[in-house]
């Protein structure tokens, strides 16, 4: 039987509105997990989401949250609708909404984890200035040659996303990822674009980092799965508490490998993705690598339609 993967989109930018649909469908969500969040993290969370101002979301500490929010109403609301998950994965950040799917942490837990996780990268970003680009046209075994090329030089930068056949996102310092997009133009890249993101996520940058949030994660609650859940950092299977804490900890620094991770849940049945978020982010990746997948997406109000409609006959509860 073809199996359905729920996928969590990670570090797409967060604009204003993107969770209305799924509020008009369930305006109980806005309480549920919203508000609630206010009170945790002390930002107007609700308001922001729903009316901006869109600069707030350039700060990672807005942003971060805002998207994980969004990812557990969309959950939620396919539960709530009959439509459950056998297999789920997240790319990067989503990867904390995919362990709140998995039964591995409690949303509020991962919450402050995740918002100490963009706290941390703001501040190795004061330190040294760091970006992220994507380029598009390569293979990532030239990205590769070319990232050890601009590092050699002095102008640290790596791979930090691996999304599909000719879709790599590196990450660095600002001199490394501006130099890496002229030489991956020099070398025939189709697109190379920097991203609007707060700092150099899924670098060797933030390798100071490591320690103070290994901590945090010892400190936090983590419990067996109780359904598959795949880690974009390995593309293989979480199968108890303690993995999933390496790979959180392990994401802080390594690169997203979310080709595999696709690759991995087809390969365990997955026949039907549903990304369930702020998307439509992932979309695009998974057609890439699995171009025969029914992929439906909740970030959008035709999307969440076509998602709920699936329920029972096409998404089995």
């Amino acid at each position: 039987m073809t199996c359905t993967a729920f996928v969590f989109s990670g570090l797409g930018p967060y604009r204003v509105g993107l969770a209305e649909s799924l509020l008009a469908h369930r305006p109980g969500l806005a309480t549920t997990y919203y508000r609630a969040a206010e009170d945790l993290l002390g930002i107007p969370l609700t308001r922001l989401c729903r009316e901006g101002p869109a600069h707030h979301f350039a700060d990672p500490a807005v942003a971060h949250p805002a998207a994980f929010v969004t990812g557990l109403a969309a959950l939620e609301l396919l539960r709530a609708e009959v439509v459950r998950p056998d297999l789920v994965a997240g790319h990067g950040l989503g990867e904390y909404t995919a362990l709140v799917a998995a039964g591995v942490l409690d949303w509020t837990d991962a919450l402050l984890l995740v918002r100490l996780h963009a706290e941390l990268v703001a501040t190795a970003d004061d330190r040294v200035p760091g970006a992220m680009a994507v380029v598009e046209g390569l293979d990532a075994a030239t990205v590769a040659r070319l990232c050890a090329e601009s590092t050699a030089a002095g102008r640290r930068v790596g791979i930090a996303c691996e999304n599909g056949p000719g879709h790599t996102v590196v990450s660095g310092e600002v001199a490394g990822v501006h130099r890496l997009a002229r030489t991956a133009e020099a070398a025939g890249a189709r697109r190379t674009e920097r991203l609007p993101v707060g700092g150099p996520f899924h670098s060797g940058l933030l390798g100071g980092c490591t320690a103070e949030f290994a901590e945090a994660l010892l400190e936090t609650e983590f419990h067996d799965p109780d359904l598959p859940v795949v880690s974009s950092v390995t593309a293989r299977p979480v199968t108890d508490a303690a993995g999933a804490l390496v790979a959180l900890r392990d994401q802080l620094t390594a690169p997203v490998r979310w080709t595999d991770t696709v690759r991995r849940l087809v390969a365990l049945g997955a026949g039907r993705f549903v990304e369930a978020g702020p998307g439509p982010v992932l979309e695009g990746s998974i057609r890439r690598v699995a171009p025969g997948a029914d992929i439906r997406v909740t970030g959008t109000a035709p999307g969440l339609r076509l998602a709920l409609a699936a329920a029972p006959a096409a998404i089995p509860a």
